[in-house]
């Protein structure tokens, strides 16, 4: 807990004069991640965030990265496997003691997060050491120690209404830190002050404030190197990527002190009322249980915001993090103009069955009637697949007939949804078979706002069945997914409009996993549009009904060796 900085709007306020001590550091570390490995709950992303990591002395700083960059070797496959990204050990720190570390973030590539107060003549008045009002000198001092390191270097700056009038000033030095140090001010994010505990030295901006900043930040930077940044990270907190999209965020974090303690994250963190429970007295069910009892208790302190539930993006915002609201004892979230104006330009969908989500919502997650929430009687006639697609741009590409053809040595067949279809196409496939997938080279961008980190995403399924626990329901058996990144499908054969890939090694691969006896199955999308797809199931009953077995373009097939 302890921190060598005492800034003005810290929520943690005294929790961070704590003794100086690097006792139980790794040892915690190390008991709570086995003992939720062995209840079957797999870390995927461990982060060192408050209080400052940097207090500790360099061997156990070095000690618990080496720890956590061990872990995610040990566990890659798991990690992978389960479809999130291997990253690298993580820090949020204040930077004013990084130099002392800098050998170990060498070492282990850590990337590193990081605050700074904008405009920067603000800074030394409110982000103070606890011996040393003049801080930002060091702090820049210490950024040019990563000038060599390729390691994410991510800033942010949290907005107060003190800091809002000065926007000329932020404009100016935004382009000074981009232009005269190494970061790239693409990566860098705005955060919203709330002050509830500042003791009245900060205040929160309006809503309407919120929105003058964004068009600000939008006039200044849009059509310039920074443009990636003010279109995508520096709001990207008020976008739906983030833990507030979410039904209920216990299953998002976990914030695990030294002293053994697990509270929902860093805003929640010493607030008994996001207390989940200590790692060493309770068991992993009685603390995930905790968790989403609480939220879901924190979520219904107030009643349920009646603008909410005719709001056309309810889906991506769910009324926000339960602890702000509750801060500010509001009902709906704090930034709810600045969200609607992001949606908007981001060109994310109005829900056209806003009525029937706003029924799942009240279901999952409140404690008034959904009695009272129960969807229109006109939407029954709008309920089915086609009627769904027909409406929804960004599923016509999960249903397209000409997206994909496979060629099977001489044989061309057009790939169609096995959803949609009215026939079963099967065919016969031999070890010697030459089979290349053609897909349209369009799809690589669609409903993808970084094609780079798209891929062809491929499922193969045996014909054999099994039943699923969690759903009680006969499927075929899962065999292997396969994803093939642009920059591999830019560098294979192509036609003008195809990508042109070859499966017969992948196909091969798996001679002893096919059915003898029924037909196996294989189905083709991208990576982005199987992630439309499950957010549209979560978001849309209907959808979720009509759509539950997978609907992506697919061929069945025998696969024929000498052994059968």
């Amino acid at each position: 807990m302890a921190c060598n900085m005492c800034c003005k709007y810290c929520y943690l306020e005294d929790n961070t004069i704590a003794e100086k001590t690097d006792k139980m550091v790794l040892e915690t570390l190390d008991y709570a991640v086995n003992k939720f490995k062995k209840a079957g709950v797999i870390p995927f992303n461990i982060s060192l965030h408050w209080g400052e990591v940097t207090t500790l002395s360099k061997q156990d700083f070095n000690d618990v990265i080496k720890f956590i960059s061990d872990y995610y070797k040990k566990n890659k496959k798991i990690i992978t496997d389960a479809g999130f990204k291997l990253g690298n050990p993580h820090i949020k720190t204040n930077l004013y003691n990084l130099d002392a570390h800098i050998d170990t973030i060498k070492k282990y590539n850590v990337s590193i997060s990081w605050s700074l107060d904008l405009p920067l003549f603000l800074h030394d008045e409110y982000r103070v050491a606890r011996w040393d009002n003049k801080t930002l000198n060091k702090i820049l001092k210490n950024i040019e120690l990563l000038k060599d390191i390729p390691n994410k270097k991510k800033v942010s700056a949290t907005i107060f209404k003190e800091h809002f009038k000065y926007l000329d000033n932020i404009v100016e030095d935004i382009k000074y830190l981009h232009q005269n140090t190494c970061l790239d001010m693409n990566d860098f994010n705005f955060m919203i002050g709330f002050d509830y505990n500042s003791n009245g030295i900060l205040h929160h901006i309006t809503e309407d404030e919120q929105v003058k900043l964004y068009d600000r930040m939008h006039k200044e930077f849009d059509g310039t190197d920074l443009d990636a940044g003010v279109n995508w990270a520096w709001f990207d907190e008020f976008g739906p990527s983030y833990c507030s999209n979410c039904d209920n965020c216990w299953e998002k974090f976990f914030l695990l002190e030294r002293n053994w303690d697990i509270y929902s994250c860093v805003r929640g963190q010493k607030n008994p009322d996001y207390y989940y429970g200590n790692i060493f007295k309770n068991s992993v069910e009685e603390i995930l249980q905790t968790a989403m009892n609480k939220i879901f208790l924190n979520h219904n302190k107030a009643p349920l915001n009646e603008e909410c539930t005719k709001c056309w993006y309810l889906y991506l915002c769910k009324t926000w993090c339960p602890f702000v609201k509750n801060a500010y004892k509001t009902n709906k979230s704090y930034t709810c103009k600045l969200q609607q104006k992001l949606y908007k330009d981001r060109n994310y969908e109005k829900d056209q069955f806003n009525d029937e989500f706003v029924y799942e919502y009240v279901s999952k997650m409140r404690l008034e009637d959904n009695e009272n929430y129960l969807p229109n009687d006109e939407l029954s006639d709008n309920s089915s697949l086609r009627a769904i697609i027909d409406q929804d741009k960004n599923l016509k590409y999960i249903y397209d007939d000409n997206s994909f053809y496979l060629k099977v040595d001489w044989n061309k067949i057009k790939l169609k949804s096995q959803i949609l279809k009215l026939n079963r196409d099967i065919i016969y496939i031999t070890p010697e078979s030459k089979v290349l997938l053609y897909m349209k080279k369009h799809l690589i961008d669609e409903v993808c706002d970084y094609p780079e980190n798209n891929s062809l995403y491929i499922i193969l399924l045996s014909g054999n069945l099994v039943s699923y626990w969690d759903e009680k329901r006969t499927k075929q058996r899962h065999i292997a997914t396969h994803q093939i990144y642009k920059w591999v499908l830019d560098s294979c054969s192509n036609t003008k409009d195809y990508y042109v890939y070859d499966i017969s090694n992948m196909l091969n691969q798996y001679i002893n996993q096919y059915s003898v006896d029924n037909p196996n199955n294989i189905l083709f999308t991208t990576n982005s549009l199987r992630d439309y797809h499950y957010l549209k199931q979560k978001n849309n009953a209907y959808y979720h009904i009509a759509a539950i077995n997978l609907p992506f373009q697919n061929i069945e097939f025998y696969y024929l060796n000498k052994n059968n």
